[in-house]
């Protein structure tokens, strides 16, 4: 780098590039690579790194699993809540009641683009927490108890 570039600023400059770029093409989803990032800029893996905060910060990106860099739409809303919590709101907002049958663990991995497993974890949650009936071998889950609605009194 030459001596007369200030490299303090270089991470809002690429942070900078990287919006305008985000901005042109709708399509982007990810952002390009911490290694392809520091090949094409000619920078350090701490100017990456300070470069991904900086987006994460004015809400442009997020990290995904991997390593990699979400782009964040401002029209994209996306639950960010853990899994548990948004199975939890399946009762109010199918309308269950107790003894009605939960949607398997088949069912709302599709709903929630989540693995059998990673529901399955949640569902247990909901079943220590008395929410929901012990799971079985082909028996399905139930609603044992309604939960508890937290809302601000209206002023």
């Amino acid at each position: 780098m030459p001596q007369n570039v200030n490299p303090r600023g270089t991470y809002l400059r690429i942070a900078n590039a990287l919006k305008v770029q985000i901005n042109a093409d709708d399509e982007m989803s990810t952002l390009p690579s911490a290694a392809e990032l520091m090949d094409f800029y000619g920078v350090s893996r701490g100017v990456v790194l300070r470069v991904f905060a900086s987006l994460q910060r004015d809400g442009v990106a997020e990290p995904v699993p991997g390593g990699r860099w979400r782009v964040i739409r401002p029209w994209q809303h996306v639950d960010r809540r853990p899994l548990a919590d948004r199975l939890t709101d399946v009762i109010g907002d199918d309308n269950l009641a107790v003894g009605a049958p939960f949607p398997s663990a088949t069912e709302l991995s599709a709903r929630f683009g989540a693995s059998r497993p990673t529901v399955s974890k949640a569902l247990d949650k909901l079943e220590a927490a008395g929410l929901l009936s012990e799971a079985r071998q082909g028996k399905q889950r139930t609603v044992q108890a309604l939960p508890k609605r937290t809302e601000a009194p209206e002023s």
